[in-house]
């Protein structure tokens, strides 16, 4: 995958490129990062990209002539099909689902913007989709973007050391993930539920289905009413509601 970043922080981009999943996946080609600075293609001397807004309120736009040129360079580093995406507040809010349909595509470029924002005549001229990571707000969107490139990057085959890893994430199949446990065996009297020590596969795999629907009810319901539940689920979500009612499920870490 190629991924151009277009942004007044091009420094803010190079440690992430060199770091963690993403800067393995740079080191072994499977993802080639660039970042691209807008003020050098300015016009002006003074390499200015932005100004006051017409009709007065606080704060600077960002210009128009500078944001395009960069954005048509970005867009000659990255395949076809490649979309322009902006970071913005207004954008569709960024999630698994999107980041698994942005792994299907040869690129990307992401805008980020700054100050109080672009003059939407270069959203109306450049930008092919809006995105944004939540309802708060950010000093800039190379956050954003670096958000939108982790979250991308690691489902890209072969990124990941263990295929399963990426798969079985939180929100991946749409519910949070189940508790996970390593050694010791017990710490602070907090024992590693006993399903997972007995060795019974099939008994492990309902476990986790079990405590992936029912942390999802507790914590996360507008999920859950998403999902097409199976009646295998809806009785391992019944099991679990029953057990915590009782006090008997076998999960000694909090829920909530």
């Amino acid at each position: 995958m190629d991924i151009a970043v277009v942004s007044l922080f091009p420094e803010m981009l190079a440690p992430f490129a060199e770091l963690g999943v993403v800067g393995r996946a740079v080191q072994r080609s499977l993802v080639r990062m660039e970042a691209i600075d807008p003020r050098r293609y300015a016009t002006d001397v003074h390499g200015t990209v932005d100004d006051r807004p017409y009709g007065g309120g606080p704060g600077m736009l960002l210009r128009v002539q500078p944001f395009a040129n960069a954005i048509a360079v970005a867009r000659g580093r990255v395949p076809d099909g490649s979309p322009v995406i902006f970071l913005t507040p207004q954008g569709r809010k960024f999630d698994q689902s999107a980041a698994q349909r942005l792994a299907t595509l040869p690129g990307m470029v992401l805008v980020a913007g700054r100050y109080e924002g672009f003059d939407e005549r270069l959203i109306e001229m450049a930008c092919d989709e809006e995105l944004s990571l939540g309802d708060f707000v950010l000093s800039g969107g190379e956050l954003a973007a670096l958000a939108v490139i982790d979250a991308t990057v690691r489902l890209l085959p072969g990124v990941l050391g263990d295929g399963q890893s990426a798969v079985e994430d939180s929100f991946s199949a749409g519910l949070l993930d189940h508790p996970h446990y390593t050694r010791p065996e017990v710490i602070e009297g907090r024992a590693v539920p006993g399903v997972l020590l007995a060795g019974d596969h099939e008994a492990i795999r309902r476990w986790r289905r079990k405590q992936a629907l029912g942390r999802t009810s507790l914590r996360r319901p507008e999920l859950l009413q998403a999902q097409r539940l199976t009646n295998e689920d809806r009785r391992l979500l019944e099991e679990f509601l029953a057990e915590r009612q009782s006090g008997s499920e076998d999960d000694n870490r909090p829920l909530h």
